[in-house]
């Protein structure tokens, strides 16, 4: 087989995957609904209005005091991970039940109305909003994290642009390697049958 036709043969293997480039390389340069897909939702805190007392400890790396609508909260790193502590008992705060969690919710969801809306059901830490928005909270970080639909969507494309077009990790990589050598060697031939071209049109004249 010569130059042209493994030229041919690798242009047409490529196309699926130079599609799915360009189309999703147009779309994260222009980034239509990058803000509202990737809001930083937090936690609402108010300002501390009274004082504690906080013990030195070895083990503490990092200690933050809080106040939300459920009142204080301790937040320390130690060496084991991070720990959710009352800030006057000093021992794990009591997890809120679901009515209380709910407020906690719906009072971060104030920054963004629009986007969030309010709670329609909840399993736990996670809620699902009337605006098709699901939101996990970390206890342990007192964070929240949001998607809906919009960034499934983008998710989406950052899988198709990255060839990452199975559910197994490792078939993708060898799909991403393939399809770069696949480009790689577009390019080689590509090269060499402009340079033959080039040679016999110097030979004719």
């Amino acid at each position: 087989m010569n130059s042209k036709n493994i030229h041919r043969v690798i242009g047409l293997l490529l196309v699926l995957p130079i599609i799915a480039w360009a189309f999703t390389g147009v779309f994260f340069f222009i980034k239509p609904g990058y803000q509202a897909a990737y809001d930083q939702l937090a936690v609402k805190t108010y300002p501390l209005d009274k004082s504690f007392t906080i013990p030195a400890s070895k083990e503490w790396q990092e200690v933050r005091l809080l106040k939300t609508i459920l009142g204080y909260h301790l937040l320390v790193k130690t060496n084991k991970g991070l720990e959710h502590l009352d800030p006057i008992s000093f021992k794990a705060k009591q997890i809120p039940i679901n009515t209380e969690l709910n407020a906690l919710f719906n009072d971060s969801f104030l920054s963004n109305p629009e986007r969030y809306g309010h709670i329609v059901s909840n399993d736990g830490f996670k809620v699902m909003t009337n605006k098709g928005i699901e939101v996990t909270l970390n206890w342990e970080q007192l964070t929240l994290r949001q998607k809906g639909d919009d960034t499934k969507r983008i998710n989406t494309l950052y899988k198709i642009h990255y060839l990452q077009w199975t559910p197994f990790k490792s078939i993708n990589q060898y799909m991403g390697i393939f399809g770069l050598t696949l480009l790689m060697t577009l390019t080689f031939f590509g090269i060499k049958i402009y340079i033959s071209g080039r040679q016999k049109s110097s030979s004719s004249n």
